[in-house]
């Protein structure tokens, strides 16, 4: 019976970790939101997050379709058995995958295949310490690929773009913290949170830093130098300008918690984990007898149910909002310009990482002559009939196709792509040359885009596994920003100017 509960508390934890958004941070996001200029595109994306929140909660499905790299960390009694607990989140990772709880996110490092289980070499990653209490404790991130991608660790002394040098000291980490807020951009699909981890080596810096993110956003660093620094940070990374999704804004960051460690004399590392505004980590108390949960974390205080919340529809109003119909004509796109809002009927395609490298040397499986391409790996879950259905289906980070994105595009015809936190010079003088737009949906927003799709009308190239596969969806009133359009401007490169500049303001701060 012990391990039978333990299976069911640890495939409860997932779930809820996976839908629920923990009640610190609903409140970070609902101060933020109060903040905010109404009629913003930021204040758009808010609204958009909230909503998406809300219909997480109701269909209790994914908040974002990136459900990461699952971390736990378990502490046990002295005598309890941690291979039962590898084993029981083993049989319940594959159970929330197959219920579409999670997307199959391990993928073979050398061959490329998925698993489809979310099971390998390495994943999930599972770190246990014992400790003297009678009950174990399971904690659980989920930390998506966009986020993690902007995790930054530092060799101090270094020299950093727009604050000089950074030195062995508490000044020099307070820079660190700063450009890495900076660098992050909207990539980490902002506003986020992150840990820091000051010393130790490379590795077990970055350990620290992810550690810091198991604690309460509420909570105060126990170390006053810390705590004083950590207010400092959270208040000076919303002065530069960054905002929600990198549109700009008031808030860029909503949480940073610091810890420090010891180092040897030659290293000092500051290293830096990001995490989006989907700050999805859970935590519970089991009955180290039973294997039943006895309580859980981070459910002290107000829960906000945004759902109740006034002026949830992110939408612009009718005359402010574009209408394109798949597919669309070369004349459409060049009459768009950075900042307009644009809805999207018809077909749009997904294609990520490994579509756009499979374009860039083979022909396409469907004419994408005037399509549009969505940087998105759903969640999908087939019914008994066969069907697909997609449970969830937000954008990833685009940059990572930069170096293919402007290639296929004229190689194919396709006039826009839909992704998130921008993409760089070549996609942007790609887009200029043949007549292109890229449009930034919001970062985590799964469910909201998810409702956007009626149908899935067919799927190709499955051997790259249901995140990387090319699915064809129809979709109505999929709403999304241009932030690069085919007169060469980009919102992304205005707001990592203007925030480099913000950045330098502090250059010469000194930090005790």
């Amino acid at each position: 019976m012990y391990l039978k509960n333990l299976k069911e508390s640890i495939y409860q934890l997932i779930v809820e970790t996976s839908t629920n958004l923990p009640k610190d941070v609903r409140r970070a996001i609902k101060k933020a939101k109060a903040l905010e200029s109404a009629g913003t595109r930021s204040a758009m994306s808010l609204a958009t997050i909230t909503q998406n929140i809300s219909m997480a909660d109701e269909e209790v499905s994914p908040i974002c379709q990136d459900t990461g790299l699952p971390t736990f960390k378990i502490k046990t009694p002295i005598q309890t058995n941690q291979l039962e607990i590898k084993a029981a989140i083993y049989e319940a990772m594959e159970l929330a995958t197959k219920n579409g709880k999670l997307r199959p996110n391990s993928v073979d490092s050398l061959t490329g295949e998925n698993s489809g289980n979310n099971l390998g070499a390495g994943t999930p990653v599972i770190k246990f310490e014992q400790w003297e209490k009678d009950y174990i404790e399971l904690a659980l991130i989920l930390k998506g690929g966009g986020c993690e991608n902007k995790n930054i660790q530092y060799s101090l002394p270094c020299e950093l773009e727009g604050l000089g040098r950074a030195g062995r000291d508490l000044d020099g980490i307070r820079k660190c913290i700063m450009h890495s807020v900076y660098q992050a951009q909207g990539q980490g699909c902002s506003a986020g949170f992150i840990g820091v981890g000051i010393g130790g080596d490379r590795s077990a810096g970055y350990d620290l830093a992810k550690e810091q993110l198991f604690r309460s956003v509420d909570d105060t660093n126990s170390i006053a130098e810390l705590a004083e620094l950590e207010a400092y940070i959270l208040e000076n990374a919303n002065k530069l300008g960054i905002g929600t999704m990198g549109f700009g804004g008031e808030t860029t960051l909503l949480g940073c918690k610091i810890g420090v460690m010891n180092r040897i004399p030659a290293s000092f590392f500051v290293s830096v984990a990001y995490n989006c505004w989907a700050f999805r980590r859970l935590a519970v108390k089991v009955n180290a007898n039973s294997g039943e949960i006895a309580e859980w974390k981070y459910q002290d205080g107000e829960k906000i149910d945004f759902s109740k919340e006034q002026g949830q529809n992110p939408s612009a109003d009718k005359e402010d909002v574009i209408t394109l119909q798949a597919p669309i004509r070369e004349e459409d796109i060049r009459k768009l310009k950075v900042g307009d809002v644009v809805q999207i009927n018809g077909m749009i395609y997904t294609g990520r990482d490994a579509i756009h490298k499979y374009l860039n040397t083979n022909d396409a499986p469907i004419d994408l002559n005037g399509q549009i391409i969505y940087h998105c790996g759903p969640v999908m879950l087939k019914d008994k009939d066969g069907k697909w259905h997609v449970k969830a289906a937000g954008p990833t980070t685009s940059i990572r196709e930069e170096p293919y994105q402007g290639d296929i595009m004229k190689r194919f015809g396709i006039r826009a792509v839909i992704g998130k936190g921008g993409m760089g010079q070549k996609t942007l003088e790609a887009l200029k040359d043949h007549g292109g737009v890229y449009l930034n949906a919001i970062g985590g927003a799964a469910q909201y885009y998810a409702d956007c799709i009626k149908s899935v009308e067919g799927v190709d190239l499955m051997q790259f596994g249901i995140p990387e596969a090319m699915w064809h969806l129809k979709v109505e009133g999929f709403k999304a920003v241009v932030t690069m359009d085919s007169h060469g401007n980009s919102l992304h490169k205005d707001v990592e100017q203007s925030s480099l500049e913000k950045l330098t303001q502090f250059k010469d701060t000194v930090f005790k």
